[in-house]
């Protein structure tokens, strides 16, 4: 993984720049994310412009585009596709009435869990998938899909842009981030709605 993440500091700009927009982009539409979370390139991205190879402002759209269309991808995937590709996973790996409780919460929570999910590297895969086939209306995902893909893909770059080359610190430390992140959030969101709720 080291020479992988030193191999894309050393990549020509505008294919680290693809690559930027790529990872988050296939967290959820392709299931990476599983195994290499979009964090990295985001935060590699955020290094780069720190090291003058790559403008800001653009690795800030790219990170962000690959954050909303790779979820929207994962949404459609899940809604067209979602049944059928459960169906043909063992029972003994993934139990139905888990798929089933997952698909219960996500439609319980709506938006709130697409963008909560945005902010640690499991959930991120599979919640817009969930959605996609908890039949979530897709105006609605795709409002909480931008807005979690906007918070998480500016925080992880302007994360990389301040660390530079003490990058790996923040690479190492990465999910935990992304938890105190989505901790941060939670908060945030039940104060605004205990504070609605007086005021009503």
């Amino acid at each position: 993984m080291g020479h992988l993440l030193e191999g894309i500091l050393h990549l020509p700009p505008p294919l680290a720049l693809a690559l930027v927009f790529l990872l988050p982009a296939l967290e959820a539409s392709a299931f990476v994310g599983v195994v290499l979370p979009g964090e990295v390139g985001v935060i590699l991205g955020g290094v780069l412009a720190n090291q003058h190879k790559l403008a800001l402002v653009a690795v800030l759209i790219a990170a962000v585009a690959g954050a909303i269309i790779g979820d929207s991808v994962g949404y459609w995937v899940g809604k067209r596709y979602g049944e059928a590709l459960l169906s043909k996973v063992p029972d003994r790996i993934l139990k139905p009435e888990h798929v089933q409780r997952s698909k219960e919460t996500v439609r319980h929570y709506g938006g709130k869990a697409v963008f909560l999910g945005r902010f640690t590297a499991a959930l991120r895969a599979l919640v817009p998938g969930m959605a996609g086939m908890s039949r979530i209306h897709y105006g609605r995902f795709l409002f909480w899909n931008a807005l979690g893909g906007s918070v998480w893909a500016c925080s992880f770059v302007v994360l990389g842009f301040l660390a530079g080359s003490q990058y790996k610190r923040i690479e190492h430390y990465a999910n935990i981030i992304g938890l105190v992140l989505l901790t941060a959030v939670a908060v945030f969101l039940y104060v605004g709605h205990r504070r609605a709720k007086r005021t009503t």
